[in-house]
């Protein structure tokens, strides 16, 4: 609906000149500065590319206004635009950065709403009058009939045969036009204002600190939802009770090893939410069946495969992997889904991914279209954030609390009530408070399960001195050298300016290291780079891993290896074998049947000693307590992934204290790798948990190492 400029009179901002003939030019500096920051961590949201956008369309606006001013001087002119070309260089430098944001230099004008409002407060902050027609919005969108699924979903579609029949015997499918009917809503205090910056700052801060979990009621007094021989934990029997209430929309939060699944699984009982479908990864389909089948008997559940041929259409609930979705999309927006489940959720962050498009259509087409409204919709995961806050953006969509530019109707209602605006300083904590009062849960393992031992890493160097060792410092040295070779070479371009004896131009490390890795990305773990440089000290740890394993197994019991490449866990198997401890594996090619017959062969078989897992394929959905010991062979590029092996180990049943030995190649860029990743964990803890930490940037572990291996090859 269309929104004006606030009613009350705006106050030029103290930095800007009264004399000023161009009072913009300060704010666009400001903002620019803003956009360079962001771009820096190698994270632009978009809320910073409507920014991006804006001021380059401003500084268009204000150039050509300069230049037709005749009451400027020559001189006044000129210094005018000396300052916006510095402004216009910063986005050129910034879209360099990322060369996505080339296009939005092209846009000649504010077209979305979220644009012209920015556009508009900010020249109302520099004092210029706008004619009536700029300063109202118009928010409303034409009604264009969008697909119930992607284009590029329904060419790969596929129809199991028993679907029409379920969709013919059910009579409540066909949607209420009613609940579709436009809302005329009265013009709200906060229309005006950007607000998704804000809503991510408030969580990037830990703003009013405290673990991020709504309110939940008391534990009942007895417990009415287990089946016979099970029994839910108080944690869970109040995140239950809150479904019993009514509450519909989850981010289930909790750490690894707490229970989701149950939790899941039983919430889709409480609220009747059947036909529920349920997204995973491929590595965990048999156990969310498994799960269904355990806590609610009285439900059938079925797993779908790439052609569907076995579907059980009449089945309760629907388990289907991410990799098959696009295959499936269209039966499953047809038959009447009342709730849907989506596991390890940070999977769907990358919002240009088909997986993320996929899912986020079909929970759109299960809230417009769920018999009897308000489907149950839980995202899952223990790990809501990998690099940046902005990673809550795709978890929001699919819950319906954001569409990315700004809040929906419930939570902007909420924001509403606190009174305050992104101006206040309290704004932020209640703004915090009301995204998780929408139903974000999150507990720890030392806050709601304090019978459960604490878990520890402990790192073990060991030094790669062999003939192959010694070729991987070789090879890493080469690469520093190289890095440093581009350095100087743009530096001896552009000149020192002004840098002083030893002083390092990070803007330039950035860029060398970006490149690097870009190349990398596209060579893989072919050629000399960071990629195959770190395969290769794994290559190089595995044996030493193996051989710490086996001694481990022997001294303790059974033992989890960990490795990310198949190389790495062949040769760690091989060792096994020769030791004489029988070992499962437990990889990303295997059947789920597989997978889980190894899965229980290591939990139940005592002569079963070591379970050699993918680090990718077995991080999530697997239950291991059997082990109370982790043999980390291999690094990961995420303190998520290291976190959610470990938490393999350490889940609710473990009654030993569990430790995770990471086995680390000293003097190598292994060790740096370590310590990135462990920073990482303080994005999470200031986020989710309102932990105070040092505030670490959110570039990508890979891009860190690159500039760290620069940084000591210039002596810096």
């Amino acid at each position: 609906m269309p929104t004006t400029a606030p009613a009350r009179q705006r106050k030029k901002s103290s930095s800007v000149r009264r004399d000023d003939e161009a009072p913009i030019i300060p704010i666009l500096a400001r903002k620019v500065r803003e956009v360079e920051a962001k771009a820096q961590k190698n994270k632009l949201g978009p809320t910073n590319r409507v920014k991006f956008q804006v001021i380059a369309f401003l500084v268009r606006e204000e150039r050509a206004r300069v230049k037709e001013d005749s009451q400027l001087s020559d001189s006044a002119r000129a210094e005018l635009l000396k300052r916006l070309d510095g402004v216009a260089t910063i986005l050129a430098k910034t879209a360099a950065r990322d060369t996505s944001l080339i296009q939005l230099l092209e846009a000649d004008q504010a077209t979305s709403p979220v644009a012209k409002r920015m556009r508009r407060d900010w020249l109302l902050d520099a004092g210029v009058e706008l004619a009536p027609e700029e300063l109202v919005i118009d928010d409303a969108k034409p009604a264009v009939a969008e697909p119930a699924v992607p284009v590029v979903a329904s060419e790969r579609a596929v129809r199991p045969a028993q679907v029409d029949a379920r969709i013919e015997s059910n009579p409540f499918l066909a949607p209420d036009p009613a609940r579709y009917a436009p809302v005329d809503h009265p013009r709200r205090r906060l229309d005006g204002w950007e607000l998704m910056g804000p809503l991510y700052k408030a969580f990037a801060q830990g703003s009013g600190g405290g673990s991020a979990t709504m309110p939940l009621p008391d534990v009942p007094e007895f417990d009415r939802l287990s089946p016979r021989g099970l029994e839910i934990m108080p944690h869970q029997s109040r995140f239950l009770e809150a479904v019993r209430e009514g509450h519909r929309r989850f981010l289930l939060a909790d750490e690894p090893g707490l229970g989701k699944t149950a939790q899941s699984v039983l919430a889709a009982s409480v609220a009747s939410a059947y036909p529920l479908l349920v997204v995973v990864p491929n590595v965990v389909k048999m156990n969310w069946a498994r799960e269904v089948e355990r806590w609610t008997p009285q439900r059938r559940a079925t797993v779908i495969m790439g052609d569907g041929k076995d579907v059980d259409a009449f089945a309760d609930v629907f388990i289907i992997n991410y990799e098959i979705l696009d295959r499936h999309l269209g039966w499953l927006a047809e038959i009447g889904l009342r709730g849907m489940v989506v596991d390890e959720a940070h999977f769907i962050k990358n919002l240009t991914s088909q997986r993320s498009q996929n899912v986020l259509a079909l929970s759109q087409r299960v809230s417009e279209t769920a018999p009897g409204g308000d489907p149950l919709l839980m995202a899952l995961t223990g790990t809501p954030l990998i690099n940046d806050v902005e990673d809550f953006d795709a978890i929001w969509r699919f819950l319906g609390w954001a569409d990315g530019t700004k809040p929906g109707p419930e939570l902007m209602d909420r924001l509403e009530e606190t009174g305050y605006t992104p101006a206040d300083k309290a704004f932020y904590p209640a703004a915090r408070q009301a995204v998780i009062d929408l139903g974000i849960v999150r507990r720890r393992k030392k806050d709601v399960a304090r019978d459960l031992p604490d878990k520890l890493v402990a790192d073990m160097p060991v030094q790669l001195d062999d003939e192959f060792g010694r070729s991987i410092a070789q090879a890493e040295r080469e690469l520093a050298t190289r890095l440093a070779d581009r350095y100087k070479r743009i530096i001896e371009a552009r000149g020192d300016r002004g840098l002083a004896a030893g002083e390092i131009d990070e803007d330039i490390v950035h860029l060398v290291a970006m490149g690097e890795l870009e190349e990398s990305r596209a060579a893989g773990t072919d050629g000399d780079n960071v990629f195959s440089m770190v395969r290769r000290i794994g290559q190089g740890k595995a044996q030493l891993a193996a051989d710490y394993a086996v001694q481990l197994q022997r001294s303790v019991g059974k033992v989890v290896f960990f490795a990310k490449h198949v190389d790495v866990m062949d040769q760690a198997e091989r060792q096994f074998r020769e030791a004489g401890v029988k070992s499962v594996s437990i990889r990303g090619e295997q059947s789920s049947t597989a997978r889980q017959q190894a899965i229980d062969a290591f939990n139940d078989d005592a002569e079963v000693g070591i379970a050699v897992c993918s680090l990718t394929a077995a991080g999530v959905g697997v239950n291991l307590q059997a082990a109370s010991n982790v043999v980390l062979a291999e690094l990961s590029w995420t303190a998520a992934e290291q976190t959610q092996a470990i938490d393999r180990v350490h889940r609710i049943g473990q009654d030993e204290p569990v430790t995770a030995w990471r086995i680390i190649a000293a003097h190598t860029i292994d060790q740096k790798i370590a310590e990135l990743i462990d920073r990482k964990e303080g994005l999470a803890l200031r986020a989710l948990d309102g932990v105070q930490t040092d505030d670490e940037g959110t570039e990508s572990v890979q891009l860190a190492a690159l500039k760290s291996l620069l940084r000591d090859a210039l002596g810096a």
